[in-house]
């Protein structure tokens, strides 16, 4: 599997720690975030970020800023995507389940590391439920069409 990963500049440690962590389990991750602390805007990697994921150049993704609003919520604003912004590992797992999310965000202000490598372990193991689920995740993709 083939993980994007996305950040802006209050994210940066956290992200090559994740990404050296994905990358000692077997994982190719490719880097759309920046890789220095200086400022920069979480919209413009967010966006890179998810444009991966639906044109399936990546197979899922990890967006992190400061908080994981701001990116997450930027990501979201891409047709196709279908961000979870969690702070804890069974919103991730549920995320997957149920909304069969392809990002997933996180604050590196809010989160250690330790508790974002948790939430980005069920993110990627679990599989999408399906079934009843899948009628939930069809009504959002009508929203995104405005057809619901």
């Amino acid at each position: 599997m083939k993980i994007g990963i996305a950040n802006d500049h209050a994210a940066t440690e956290m992200k090559f720690e994740i990404l050296q962590y994905l990358e000692s389990k077997g994982y190719e991750v490719v880097n759309f975030g920046t890789d220095s602390n200086e400022s920069t805007d979480y919209a413009i990697w967010g966006k890179m970020l998810a444009d991966a994921v639906v044109s399936g150049t990546v197979d899922r993704g990890i967006a992190i800023c400061g908080t994981g609003l701001g990116i997450g919520i930027t990501c979201n604003k891409v047709k196709g995507i279908r961000a979870a912004i969690c702070s804890e590992s069974l919103s991730a797992r549920y995320s997957r389940l149920h909304n069969n999310s392809n990002i997933i965000a996180f604050g590196a202000r809010i989160i250690g590391v330790e508790t974002a490598k948790e939430i980005v372990d069920e993110f990627l193991i679990t599989e999408f439920e399906g079934g009843r689920h899948q009628r939930r995740v069809d009504q959002i993709k009508a929203v995104e069409e405005q057809n619901l």
